[in-house]
């Protein structure tokens, strides 16, 4: 799991109602849970001595995780990730695609029910976090995009 991914997580359990959220890649296990109080140590690394007072996310990774600007398309639902319409179909997209806002970027299977998913603005896919037929949870981050 590459740290950018990593950023992308912490960026969504910030902003979501989650409180807890675990995700396991391979050898690499991530635990990630919101604290009224800001962590004494993160991923390793002694807090900052001034703390926000907004509520903080600990991170327990063996890579230190830092702050950048990349927005993601991320799942609306739990379910299945399909690229593309059809098994023998192109991707709806792929890395390097400039995507208008409302254009289907995959389909997410629910319940046997096949939700397309679709841009909520004009941005350039920079990469595709899941591969297909990977089962996702509300939130994951499934692209990274650049706004355009």
């Amino acid at each position: 799991m590459d740290l950018q991914k990593i950023e992308g997580l912490v960026r969504i359990i910030e902003n979501s109602s989650l409180t807890e959220f675990t995700i396991k890649e391979g050898d690499l296990k991530i635990k990630m849970s919101k604290l009224e109080h800001p962590p004494v140590v993160a991923a390793g690394v002694p807090a900052m001595a001034a703390q926000p007072a907004a509520p903080s996310v600990a991170v327990e990774v063996t890579e230190e995780a830092k702050e950048d600007e990349k927005l993601f398309i991320t799942s609306p639902i739990v379910g299945t990730f399909y690229s593309a319409p059809a098994p023998d179909a192109p991707a709806f997209v792929k890395v390097g695609d400039r995507v208008k806002n409302g254009q289907t970027v995959c389909i997410l299977e629910a319940m046997k029910l096949m939700n397309e998913i679709q841009s909520d603005f004009d941005c350039e896919i920079e990469a595709v976090l899941v591969s297909n037929e990977q089962k996702v949870e509300y939130g994951q981050p499934l692209f990274r995009v650049k706004k355009i």
